[in-house]
């Protein structure tokens, strides 16, 4: 899969404040992930963040950072905020948040799957970040969806969806048709992508190529 090469124009006296991307993760904790996947999934993207090569990405344009925020999701009215918008520029601001989501607890919800409920809230979240440059949202999910709006009827403008797919170990039907659904009705925009985990044992590793791909920079100066 093509590396996503983000483009990004200095022009002279530089760009003063600046936000290059604003990324938000949704997370799927639905009725299909139980207790020790739910913790495989926020602990792994701690990890995910303190990955060198992670951080190293997010200190690519320092006068220039991420904006993120992470969320967990559900059922169609079952999201919660787990980290509002943060600007990360270094190590210090990705060990504040990934000590944050190693305290999360659990809490009750929606057994069902509510991809397009997902997918808007994520929508509504990145609204708000409008002053940055690129604006991706990502979805990661292991079912389809059963309830709330399809999410092939939502379709929000000058965002970029991309997915992460986690199948079940050792089942590779399960990944490939899930993949095709993502790539069908999920994910949008320029440079999309979809990653995989073959289970939730593999979510960290998935989840730092996916940040690695998403957070590549390719910097031109200009007068």
């Amino acid at each position: 899969m093509r590396a996503l090469v983000l483009l990004l124009m200095l022009w002279a006296g530089g760009a003063g404040a600046a936000c290059r991307q604003a990324l938000a993760l949704g997370l799927d904790v639905s009725g299909s992930v139980d207790a020790v996947e739910y913790r495989l999934q926020l602990d792994g993207l701690a990890g995910a963040l303190e990955d060198p090569g992670v951080v190293a990405a997010f200190a690519a344009l320092p006068e220039a950072p991420v904006a993120f925020a992470v969320y967990e999701w559900s059922g169609p009215q079952a999201q919660r905020l787990l980290v509002d918008w943060v600007m990360i520029s270094g190590a210090a601001d990705v060990a504040a948040v990934a000590a944050r989501l190693r305290r999360v607890e659990r809490l009750g919800s929606d057994p069902s799957t509510a991809l397009g409920a997902a997918k808007r809230f994520g929508e509504g979240l990145l609204a708000s970040q409008a002053g940055c440059w690129r604006r991706v949202l990502d979805i990661s999910g292991d079912g389809l969806s059963n309830t709330g709006p399809h999410p092939r009827a939502v379709r929000p403008d000058g965002i970029v969806i991309n997915g992460l797919v986690i199948g079940a170990e050792g089942d590779t039907g399960v990944l490939g048709s899930l993949w095709a659904y993502y790539k069908a009705y999920v994910v949008q925009g320029p440079e999309t992508f979809i990653e995989t985990a073959s289970g939730f044992a593999d979510f960290q590793e998935a989840m730092v190529r996916k940040l690695k791909k998403e957070l590549q920079v390719l910097v031109v100066s200009a007068r």
